[in-house]
Protein backbone atom coordinates (compact mmCIF):
# COMPACT_ATOMS: atom_id res chain seq x y z
CA UNK A 1 0.00 0.00 0.00
CA UNK A 2 2.55 2.60 0.52
CA UNK A 3 4.80 1.56 -2.52
CA UNK A 4 1.04 2.37 -4.39
CA UNK A 5 1.19 6.11 -2.32
CA UNK A 6 4.44 6.22 -2.94
CA UNK A 7 4.23 6.34 -7.20
CA UNK A 8 1.38 7.68 -7.15
CA UNK A 9 2.79 10.66 -5.24
CA UNK A 10 5.59 10.40 -7.59
CA UNK A 11 3.28 10.32 -10.69
CA UNK A 12 1.55 13.73 -9.27
CA UNK A 13 4.64 15.15 -8.64
CA UNK A 14 6.06 14.78 -12.25
CA UNK A 15 3.08 16.26 -13.72
CA UNK A 16 2.97 18.85 -11.35
CA UNK A 17 6.84 19.38 -12.78
CA UNK A 18 5.53 19.33 -16.47
CA UNK A 19 2.55 21.68 -16.12
CA UNK A 20 5.11 24.07 -13.89
CA UNK A 21 8.00 23.78 -16.84
CA UNK A 22 5.02 24.32 -19.38
CA UNK A 23 3.38 27.90 -17.52
CA UNK A 24 7.57 28.83 -17.75
CA UNK A 25 8.21 28.45 -21.16
CA UNK A 26 4.78 29.79 -22.36
CA UNK A 27 5.39 32.69 -19.81
CA UNK A 28 9.22 33.25 -21.64
CA UNK A 29 7.53 32.96 -24.59
CA UNK A 30 4.67 35.64 -24.88
CA UNK A 31 7.52 38.20 -22.51
CA UNK A 32 9.97 37.36 -25.96
CA UNK A 33 6.84 38.09 -28.31
CA UNK A 34 5.95 41.31 -26.39
CA UNK A 35 9.24 42.28 -26.41
CA UNK A 36 9.81 41.95 -30.01
CA UNK A 37 6.62 44.04 -30.64
CA UNK A 38 8.03 46.40 -28.28
CA UNK A 39 11.43 46.79 -30.27
CA UNK A 40 9.39 47.41 -33.62
CA UNK A 41 7.62 50.07 -32.39
CA UNK A 42 10.97 51.65 -31.15
CA UNK A 43 12.28 50.96 -35.11
CA UNK A 44 9.01 53.23 -36.69
CA UNK A 45 9.34 55.54 -33.45
CA UNK A 46 13.04 56.27 -35.30
CA UNK A 47 12.02 56.61 -38.66
CA UNK A 48 8.81 58.75 -37.24
CA UNK A 49 11.35 61.06 -35.21
CA UNK A 50 13.41 61.42 -38.78
CA UNK A 51 10.69 62.03 -40.57
CA UNK A 52 9.76 65.06 -37.86
CA UNK A 53 13.08 66.28 -38.16
CA UNK A 54 12.95 67.16 -41.84
CA UNK A 55 9.71 68.44 -42.16
CA UNK A 56 10.65 71.67 -41.03
CA UNK A 57 13.18 71.86 -44.13
CA UNK A 58 10.59 70.69 -46.67
CA UNK A 59 8.40 73.38 -45.24
CA UNK A 60 11.18 76.22 -45.50
CA UNK A 61 11.42 75.48 -49.21
CA UNK A 62 8.16 74.76 -50.23
CA UNK A 63 7.60 78.18 -47.96
CA UNK A 64 9.41 80.41 -50.36
CA UNK A 65 7.54 79.92 -53.28
CA UNK A 66 4.03 79.48 -52.10
CA UNK A 67 3.37 82.65 -49.59
CA UNK A 68 -0.08 82.33 -49.65
CA UNK A 69 -0.40 78.91 -48.87
CA UNK A 70 0.45 79.91 -44.99
CA UNK A 71 -2.75 77.41 -43.63
CA UNK A 72 -1.53 74.47 -45.18
CA UNK A 73 1.94 75.32 -43.66
CA UNK A 74 0.17 76.04 -40.25
CA UNK A 75 -1.43 72.82 -40.18
CA UNK A 76 1.94 70.99 -41.28
CA UNK A 77 4.08 72.11 -38.45
CA UNK A 78 0.77 71.80 -35.69
CA UNK A 79 0.67 68.53 -36.80
CA UNK A 80 3.92 68.11 -36.82
CA UNK A 81 4.52 69.47 -33.15
CA UNK A 82 1.52 66.85 -31.66
CA UNK A 83 3.25 63.73 -33.03
CA UNK A 84 6.63 65.13 -31.48
CA UNK A 85 5.02 65.94 -28.22
CA UNK A 86 3.15 61.99 -27.93
CA UNK A 87 5.18 60.59 -25.21
CA UNK A 88 6.48 57.20 -26.46
CA UNK A 89 4.38 54.50 -24.31
CA UNK A 90 1.54 55.53 -26.03
CA UNK A 91 1.07 53.53 -28.30
CA UNK A 92 -2.48 54.50 -29.64
CA UNK A 93 -2.06 58.13 -29.81
CA UNK A 94 1.25 58.50 -31.40
CA UNK A 95 -0.57 56.34 -34.42
CA UNK A 96 -3.40 59.16 -34.33
CA UNK A 97 -1.08 61.93 -33.97
CA UNK A 98 1.28 60.05 -36.90
CA UNK A 99 -1.81 59.38 -39.31
CA UNK A 100 -2.47 63.42 -38.81
CA UNK A 101 1.17 64.28 -39.44
CA UNK A 102 0.94 61.88 -42.76
CA UNK A 103 -2.91 64.04 -44.25
CA UNK A 104 -1.01 67.03 -43.82
CA UNK A 105 1.99 66.26 -45.46
CA UNK A 106 0.23 64.89 -48.29
CA UNK A 107 -1.39 68.73 -48.66
CA UNK A 108 1.56 70.14 -48.33
CA UNK A 109 3.37 68.32 -51.18
CA UNK A 110 -0.05 68.85 -53.55
CA UNK A 111 0.58 72.70 -52.64
CA UNK A 112 4.55 71.50 -53.96
CA UNK A 113 3.09 70.05 -57.59
CA UNK A 114 1.58 73.37 -58.31
CA UNK A 115 5.12 75.17 -58.75
CA UNK A 116 7.03 73.90 -61.29
CA UNK A 117 9.74 76.44 -60.53
CA UNK A 118 9.48 74.89 -56.75
CA UNK A 119 10.18 70.86 -58.12
CA UNK A 120 13.41 72.50 -60.28
CA UNK A 121 15.38 73.01 -56.51
CA UNK A 122 17.95 71.21 -56.13
CA UNK A 123 17.53 71.48 -52.15
CA UNK A 124 13.80 70.71 -52.42
CA UNK A 125 14.42 68.22 -54.85
CA UNK A 126 17.03 66.78 -52.18
CA UNK A 127 14.56 66.82 -49.53
CA UNK A 128 11.53 65.46 -50.98
CA UNK A 129 13.92 61.71 -51.91
CA UNK A 130 14.70 62.03 -48.48
CA UNK A 131 11.27 62.13 -47.02
CA UNK A 132 10.32 59.42 -49.76
CA UNK A 133 13.00 57.35 -48.25
CA UNK A 134 12.01 57.54 -44.78
CA UNK A 135 8.33 57.16 -45.53
CA UNK A 136 9.34 53.84 -47.18
CA UNK A 137 11.36 53.37 -44.48
CA UNK A 138 8.31 53.68 -42.26
CA UNK A 139 6.18 51.72 -44.34
CA UNK A 140 8.10 48.35 -43.85
CA UNK A 141 9.07 49.22 -40.18
CA UNK A 142 5.15 49.67 -39.47
CA UNK A 143 4.52 46.34 -41.48
CA UNK A 144 7.17 44.46 -39.05
CA UNK A 145 5.36 46.00 -36.52
CA UNK A 146 2.21 45.11 -37.58
CA UNK A 147 3.18 41.63 -38.04
CA UNK A 148 4.88 40.83 -34.27
CA UNK A 149 1.47 42.47 -33.23
CA UNK A 150 0.30 39.81 -34.90
CA UNK A 151 2.42 37.10 -33.67
CA UNK A 152 2.15 38.38 -30.38
CA UNK A 153 -1.42 38.81 -30.02
CA UNK A 154 -1.97 35.05 -31.50
CA UNK A 155 0.12 33.97 -28.80
CA UNK A 156 -2.18 35.48 -26.03
CA UNK A 157 -5.19 34.71 -27.33
CA UNK A 158 -4.75 31.39 -28.47
CA UNK A 159 -5.42 28.27 -26.15
CA UNK A 160 -3.82 27.06 -23.85
CA UNK A 161 -1.38 29.64 -23.79
CA UNK A 162 -4.81 32.46 -23.28
CA UNK A 163 -4.97 30.92 -19.61
CA UNK A 164 -1.59 32.12 -18.85
CA UNK A 165 -1.71 35.39 -20.32
CA UNK A 166 -4.89 35.95 -18.72
CA UNK A 167 -3.54 34.90 -14.99
CA UNK A 168 -0.34 37.04 -16.00
CA UNK A 169 -2.35 40.45 -17.18
CA UNK A 170 -0.72 40.31 -20.86
CA UNK A 171 -2.40 43.16 -23.25
CA UNK A 172 -3.09 43.05 -26.59
CA UNK A 173 -0.58 45.35 -28.87
CA UNK A 174 -2.35 48.08 -31.21
CA UNK A 175 -1.77 47.86 -34.74
CA UNK A 176 -0.50 50.79 -36.55
CA UNK A 177 -3.54 51.06 -39.02
CA UNK A 178 -4.67 54.20 -41.09
CA UNK A 179 -7.83 55.76 -39.38
CA UNK A 180 -10.81 55.97 -41.21
CA UNK A 181 -12.16 54.79 -44.64
CA UNK A 182 -11.58 58.62 -45.87
CA UNK A 183 -7.96 58.74 -44.88
CA UNK A 184 -7.31 55.46 -47.22
CA UNK A 185 -8.61 56.85 -50.14
CA UNK A 186 -5.77 58.74 -52.14
CA UNK A 187 -5.77 62.49 -52.60
CA UNK A 188 -7.42 64.09 -56.10
CA UNK A 189 -5.15 66.84 -56.80
CA UNK A 190 -6.50 69.13 -60.01
CA UNK A 191 -5.56 72.45 -60.66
Amino acid sequence: MAIVSLIIFGVLLVILAVIALWVALTFNSMVRSRNETKNSWSQIEVQLNRRADLIPNLVESVKGYAKHESSTFESVIKARQQAVNVTSGNVEDRIKAENQLTQTLRSLMMVAEAYPELKANQNFLALQEELTSTENKIGFARQYYNDMVLNYNNTIETFPTNMIASMFAFKQGTFFEVEGEEKRKVPKVSF
